[in-house]
């Protein structure tokens, strides 16, 4: 098993930025593949980005591409994704996940975290 604990979300007016981390524990490998979904009220959750566990091969969504980046330091810290030059349609509630690998699905889901932009 796999926990992840997100935090960084809350309020922010547009053109400022946020990061958010998400901490993982358990059972992880190498393999691993560590990714950000988001969900807006009345909408489906979507991609927002996705990086290998050793910190390469990074994977953006093209509505955040320019503006977002994910990142870790090393395989034991945490994942962050660094929210820039924000948007109001940006407001979600942002997940961190994972999965064993790159083709596989995401079978661990964080709580989430809120991220609210205001125009």
């Amino acid at each position: 098993q796999v926990q992840l604990v997100e935090s960084g979300g809350g309020l922010v007016q547009a053109g400022g930025s946020l990061r958010l981390s998400c901490a993982a524990s358990g059972r992880t490998f190498s393999t691993y593949v560590m990714g950000w979904f988001r969900q807006a009220p009345g909408k489906e959750r979507e991609f927002v980005a996705a990086i290998r566990w050793s910190g390469g091969n990074k994977y953006y969504a093209d509505s955040v591409k320019g503006r977002f980046t994910i990142s870790r330091d090393n395989a034991k810290s945490p994942v962050y994704l660094q929210m820039n030059n924000l948007k109001p349609e940006d407001t979600a509630v942002y997940y961190c996940a994972a999965k064993a690998a790159i083709m596989s699905v995401y079978d661990y889901w964080g709580q989430g975290t809120q991220v609210t932009v205001s125009s």
